[in-house]
């Protein structure tokens, strides 16, 4: 029988932590199993992906594996979704749409975000669990399946079955099992190995033959920070940082952790170095002047100033400046001092 797409594209998990790897060998023992399994974690933990893991070693991993997020579809769609409708069941109901569950037949079903639920399409999906078998929507023919459900939530479903949002039936009969992800923050020595991962791929996407590595000093800021977003945001922050930089050939510096902070290239602050380039005290220019020439000199004035009082280092630069790191490299390149040349006639050694 042919094997799912979906099982193909499966990820090897990544990591070396205790917490990770006691997570991966419970879900090692629980794959062979046809026990309902719910999966918790935080946004970006991967639930999707132990859901996979948990198809591909059982022994359904050659039959389907189909994927419903509870949450991006309003409840009549979602009623129609998993358990399909007759044609005329309601308007626009043309002709009979076959169900989630049916397609998933001898495989498995995940369903992401169940606890956002109604509780009409709870009451089927306990039903779906205790006997196989559903009846599509407008219709009275019993269908039966064999199908392994695994859901999955970052909510808290028993303080949800305790308030009435969450069948507590419900509740315990997908709790065969519960498989806890750890918060990425919960197993800091996995951020470099990921990290490395991602920028692999990364600068293989962009035609680069190899990655050259973190400085320490981006190594210590991926560590620092606390990731909300777990392993789907610092992969985005890593391949964010590889396609920005520079100079790929030496190692990743530069951490772009938030993409919505734009620089304002109308604004040049000058702080700590202004006293260099401005006219003594008293002086009256003469008139008429260019004022954007003026401006210009002024400007790469400053810039130079601050490469200089910084000994090269543009980092330091943009700081005495009052810029950020990207603020800086644009004025740099909008004077020609980004250029080689330039930067051989301010003494920059290469």
């Amino acid at each position: 029988m042919a094997r799912s797409t979906d099982m193909d594209e499966v990820p090897t998990p990544i990591g070396r932590a205790p917490a990770f790897l006691e997570m991966l060998d419970q879900v090692s023992r629980l794959a062979p199993l046809k026990r309902p399994v719910l999966v918790i974690g935080e946004r970006g933990t991967g639930k999707e992906l132990v859901a996979a893991r948990l198809a591909l070693l059982s022994d359904r991993w050659d039959r389907p594996l189909v994927k419903l997020n509870c949450a991006a579809l309003p409840e009549a769609l979602l009623d129609s979704e998993l358990f399909g409708h007759e044609a005329g069941a309601f308007t626009g109901a043309q002709k009979r749409r076959l169900s989630r569950f049916e397609r998933a037949d001898g495989g498995t079903m995940f369903l992401d975000e169940i606890g956002t639920a109604s509780q009409a399409v709870q009451e089927k999906l306990l039903r779906v669990i205790e006997y196989g078998s559903f009846e599509r929507v407008g219709g009275s023919e019993t269908i039966r399946v064999d199908v392994r459900l695994i859901g999955a939530t970052n909510a808290d479903l028993p303080a949800m079955a305790r308030e009435g949002r969450f069948r507590a039936d419900l509740l315990d009969r997908l709790a065969f099992d519960v498989v806890n992800i750890p918060p990425l923050r919960a197993r800091p020595e996995d951020i470099p190995l990921l990290a490395g991962h991602f920028a692999t791929r990364m600068s293989a996407e962009l035609g680069r033959k190899v990655f050259a590595g973190f400085t320490e000093r981006a190594l210590e800021r991926l560590q620092a920070y606390d990731w909300p977003g777990n392993v789907r945001e610092l992969r985005n922050v890593v391949e964010r940082s590889v396609y920005r930089m520079d100079r790929p050939e030496k190692a990743l510096d530069e951490i772009v952790l938030d993409p919505f902070v734009m620089p304002d290239w109308q604004s040049v602050q000058i702080p700590h170095v202004a006293a260099a380039a401005a006219p003594a005290e008293g002086a009256v220019p003469s008139f008429p002047r260019d004022f954007d020439a003026d401006v210009r000199t002024h400007e790469r004035a400053l810039l130079e100033a601050a490469l200089r009082e910084a000994q090269f280092s543009q980092r330091r630069a943009a700081d005495l400046l009052g810029l950020t790191y990207y603020q800086f490299r644009h004025h740099l390149r909008r004077h020609g001092l980004a250029d080689k040349e330039a930067r051989k006639a301010l003494g920059v050694k290469e």
